[in-house]
């Protein structure tokens, strides 16, 4: 039985997973000390099992053999809904192989509470985890996204982010993707919830000014329809250039234009010869 917790509310956990944690035999944790206090506030007493990114391959065989025996397990993580950027996939689709009941309950997801007070498009949405950790991959990989929106992806986009990597993660997406309307979410439903809107550039200049702590959510605005124009051209490409070398900043807005890359490589040397760019190879 799959069973989500509060994402930081406490009151947020529903009476079906408490009585869903009561009858199981075993839970599963992805970290048994966090989990204990959620468990203690409620009053289950059950026995704990450790199941983590690290552990999860070694723990199939064991917990599918309780499933055999028809023993009851339940899983949860530290906090929202299992499996969704949390340990548990590997271990459901090993159950379904083996034909075994999997259930599961609604409950607590960031994402999607983000999303509902974003005040952008509800759907269609795509949630992307949590962007890559370090800026060259982060930025190929939204080079990727935007590369698939030239060619007709539109929906609204959802990470999660860690504070310290925030502000590079809403640079590099303005870069990318331009100054489109976005949302943050900061501590969710706990005592300090924020929800930050303006565009990515407006966004990423506040949280300099003024640096985030909690879990955050990122929603960022569907692509436009229109193409980009020249001024729109020498902004992004501005952007880029500041901290990237001009074959990178080139590479980020050809994808993120759909340009052919002669015409951004051409408007790119031009900027740099009237001392408007700083790039270098």
């Amino acid at each position: 039985m799959l069973i989500p917790t509060p994402i930081g509310n406490l009151g947020d956990m529903t009476l079906r997973a408490i009585d869903a944690l009561k009858a199981a035999d075993t839970i599963l944790c992805e970290d048994t000390r966090t989990s204990a206090r959620l468990l203690s506030h409620f009053g289950v007493t059950g026995r704990t099992m450790a199941l983590h990114e690290h552990n999860e391959d070694g723990r199939i065989a064991q917990v599918l053999a309780m499933l055999r025996e028809g023993k009851r397990v339940a899983l949860i993580s530290d906090a929202g809904t299992p499996l969704v950027s949390d340990p548990g996939y590997r271990l459901v689709r090993a159950a379904i192989a083996e034909g075994l009941p999997v259930g599961g309950l609604p409950g607590a997801n960031a994402a999607l509470l983000a999303l509902t007070l974003s005040g952008l498009p509800p759907h269609p949405f795509l949630f992307l985890g949590f962007p890559p950790p370090k800026g060259a991959a982060r930025r190929a990989g939204f080079a990727s996204l935007r590369a698939a929106e030239v060619a007709g992806l539109s929906a609204t986009l959802i990470w999660y982010e860690a504070p310290h990597r925030l502000v590079e993660t809403l640079e590099d997406l303005a870069a990318v993707l331009g100054p489109r309307a976005a949302a943050v979410g900061r501590e969710l439903t706990k005592r300090f919830e924020e929800i930050r809107r303006g565009t990515l550039p407006d966004l990423a200049a506040g949280f300099i000014a003024r640096p985030p702590r909690g879990e955050i959510t990122i929603v960022v605005a569907p692509a436009g329809d229109a193409a980009p124009d020249d001024d729109d051209l020498d902004r992004r490409l501005r952007s880029a250039l500041d901290g990237h070398r001009l074959k990178e900043a080139v590479a980020i807005v050809t994808a993120a234009t759909g340009l052919p890359r002669k015409q951004v490589y051409a408007r790119a040397l031009a900027l740099g010869s009237e001392g408007e760019g700083s790039a270098s190879f």
